[in-house]
């Protein structure tokens, strides 16, 4: 079920994060333990129960009962995926093992999927959550529900060394005429139309690993991603650089971008157990200690709501 990956969308997320574009798809990512997402993918493939449909479903119950909850993860770092060892991580799993032991329920089951087909997999029962650092936009929250963010990110460019074009924001993209570039599904494609870019002049590569080869190449002038991506690939790098992280402009204003787990719109209870657990963590300060080594900080904390990003 999950072919080779690029987060990586999630994150990416997570990369990059998502567009504003019905069927889920997004961020792809970098390459983590092939091998083993392979054969959990495999091993993953089979269909949960049925869910209820009535009084907010009984998800919640069964997964208590069964002691396991099956993840979705697109393999994308650091939002979701099988490292090295064959070990599932990132910061989304990270996170669920920790929420889910206080609800009940003490092992969690990756199934890697393409992040295209984490919505769809949802809806048809081959997992029971998307934990992949999905983006809450409006057309997805029309498939899904979901829990309140656990972080919030910007956008970033890469670019070459010493950013010869002087470009930090769309508007700059579209002003200098410069080639440019961003993932499969990323958010940033609409980004950069919003902003007056042609969208037949995008170049449309599958990850950030794809984006850093063209800048280098100077294939393009520039890849638009999410912040953390960004600047986790160009650190090898001897011939690119990452950006400022910075707002996009989405209906005249400047937007920030949220990730969160996405679960089926008839399990509402399970759902606000998860975010009651979630807010606990975010007062305590103990979800930037579980965020920190996927290399998320301070500034990725957020207190957005779904509702909020959902339009609502």
């Amino acid at each position: 079920m999950a072919p080779p990956l690029e987060h990586v969308e999630p994150h990416v997320e997570h990369t990059s994060r998502t567009t504003r574009r019905p069927s889920g798809t997004t961020r792809r990512s970098l390459l983590a333990g092939v091998a083993a997402l392979g054969a959990l993918g495999a091993a993953g493939c089979s269909r949960v129960a049925t869910a209820s449909t009535k009084d907010g479903g009984d998800l919640l119950e069964r997964l208590r009962a069964a002691g396991v909850v099956r993840l979705g993860i697109a393999g994308e770092i650091p939002f979701g995926y099988i490292d090295k060892n064959g070990e599932l991580t990132g910061e989304a799993p990270e996170l669920a093992k920790v929420v889910f032991k206080r609800l009940g329920v003490d092992r969690v089951q990756p199934v890697p999927t393409e992040f295209g087909s984490l919505i769809p997999g949802l809806n048809s029962q081959q997992f029971d959550v998307v934990a992949a650092g999905m983006y809450v936009n409006p057309e997805r929250c029309e498939q899904v529900i979901f829990s309140d963010p656990d972080y919030q990110m910007l956008d970033s460019f890469i670019v070459r060394k010493g950013n010869p074009l002087g470009l930090h924001d769309y508007k700059d993209v579209v002003e200098k005429k410069a080639k440019f570039a961003t993932g499969t599904g990323y958010a940033e494609i609409q980004y950069a139309v919003e902003a007056g870019y042609k969208e037949s002049d995008i170049l449309i590569v599958p990850d950030q690993v794809a984006g850093l080869n063209a800048v280098e190449a100077g294939r393009v002038d520039v890849f638009a991603g999410t912040a953390l991506t960004t600047r986790e690939v160009v650190k090898k790098s001897a011939k690119a650089e990452v950006t400022e992280p910075f707002k996009p402009v989405v209906g005249g204003r400047p937007h920030v971008d949220g990730g969160a787990f996405a679960f089926r719109p008839t399990e509402t209870k399970l759902r606000d157990a998860f975010n009651v657990e979630l807010r606990k963590l975010k007062k305590s300060g103990e979800l930037l200690r579980i965020l920190k080594p996927f290399g998320f900080t301070e500034a990725e904390m957020t207190d957005l709501t779904a509702k909020e990003l959902c339009g609502g």
